[in-house]
């Protein structure tokens, strides 16, 4: 099979993620998995005070993780506001409270999945926010007791735990096969990659009158949840400058 991207039939009844989602998914999800894998590198070479497995003690390792860290920031702010507004549908919603009640059935199933969805861009934010927050000379130099490295490394736990979730309910509602549609490279006619020039163009020429309908659609959570986020982001590029 050809490792192109190619156009696909798809079937009916097979679970279909638009290709744009799947690319910014793709990459936020490639670049958080090699940040938390060289962070417990990093801990392992300059800490280790609560278990340590003998791995190479590479001084270069934090820099390594600091550039995965960076590229998931990079790439993360994009991710969010596609979560937020082409895939909100995806997110926690007004009612998820109430939904979260029926668990036995499928929409209890499928609100916990927002939910958990929700919890992963949130554990994410925290996560590059207390990363800019450190100086990359604390470890080198054995200062292990500054309150943002210990928000850092509890960053990593819940993110870990966030996207073991988020792989646990995405397999309860939608099966081996929901897992392999973010993983497919095909493409239905209208995500072709030959229409992004054209539908970004006309994305932006609309962007200014229809914004702030499209926003005030959103739920109340997602509302705040959004300026959350880009604030914090925000803030990760701007606090760093005046340290």
């Amino acid at each position: 099979m050809s490792g192109k991207f190619q156009f696909m039939p798809a079937k009916p009844s097979e679970p279909y993620q638009p290709f744009l989602l799947r690319i910014l998914h793709g990459f936020t999800g490639l670049f958080v998995i090699a940040a938390i894998l060289t962070a417990f590198w990093t801990y392992d070479v300059y800490d280790g005070r609560w278990g340590r497995i003998p791995l190479p003690e590479l001084k270069e390792i934090e820099g390594i993780h600091g550039t995965f860290g960076l590229y998931a920031l990079l790439v993360f702010p994009l991710f969010a506001l596609y979560a937020f507004h082409r895939g909100h549908k995806r997110l926690i919603q007004q009612d998820f409270v109430a939904k979260l009640g029926q668990l036995g059935k499928p929409i209890g199933w499928y609100t916990l999945h927002r939910v958990i969805n929700t919890l992963a861009i949130l554990a994410l934010t925290f996560a590059v926010f207390s990363g800019k927050m450190m100086d990359e000379n604390w470890l080198p130099r054995g200062e292990l007791n500054h309150s943002w490295y210990y928000a850092h490394l509890i960053s990593w736990v819940v993110m870990v735990v966030c996207i073991a979730l988020h792989l646990l309910m995405s397999a309860k509602v939608g099966g081996v096969p929901l897992l392999l549609s973010m993983l497919s490279y095909q493409f239905r006619p209208k995500d072709s990659p030959t229409l992004w020039r054209e539908n970004i163009l006309q994305w932006w020429s609309g962007l200014q009158p229809t914004f702030a309908k499209e926003w005030l659609k959103l739920s109340f959570p997602l509302k705040v949840l959004e300026i959350f986020v880009l604030m914090s982001l925000t803030a990760a590029w701007i606090v760093p400058l005046f340290k």
